[in-house]
């Protein structure tokens, strides 16, 4: 388990913006979002690494700065899974992005980029 702290209130979840994420035990690259006192407050991540191959999203040199990220290396990239119905689906255009060392996060929206809102997951990954 390790605590984010959103720089912003994730979309429909201010005003918190202090949350932990954790593993899921025996399900690798998913993880669960949830605030200190917020009861039933939970979003399932995708580890983008571990499950998305060819998910290459681009942040803005402002989105960069604002979560501290001097390289690509530093940022941890997670979408957020939608596990209702037949087939769960992640959003790639807005995937929340968190600083390795800082615990810094941001769900930031893609700019100039063309990647679905809603990708079922397991299939392959490319902007459409």
């Amino acid at each position: 388990m390790s605590a984010v702290t959103f720089l912003s209130p994730p979309p429909g979840l201010a005003p918190h913006v202090e949350f932990e994420l954790t593993p899921v035990p025996a399900a690798t690259g998913l993880l669960t979002l949830t605030a200190p006192g917020a009861d039933g407050l939970r979003l399932f991540l995708v580890d983008a690494q571990a499950h998305l191959s060819g998910y290459t999203p681009v942040l803005s040199a402002e989105q960069g700065t604002r979560l501290g990220l001097s390289d690509a290396a530093e940022a941890e990239v997670f979408v957020v899974a939608n596990p209702a119905g037949e087939v769960t689906t992640v959003n790639l255009m807005a995937p929340v992005v968190v600083h390795r060392g800082s615990g810094a996060a941001l769900q930031v929206i893609l700019e100039n980029q063309d990647w679905p809102l809603q990708h079922p997951l397991g299939e392959p990954v490319s902007p459409r």
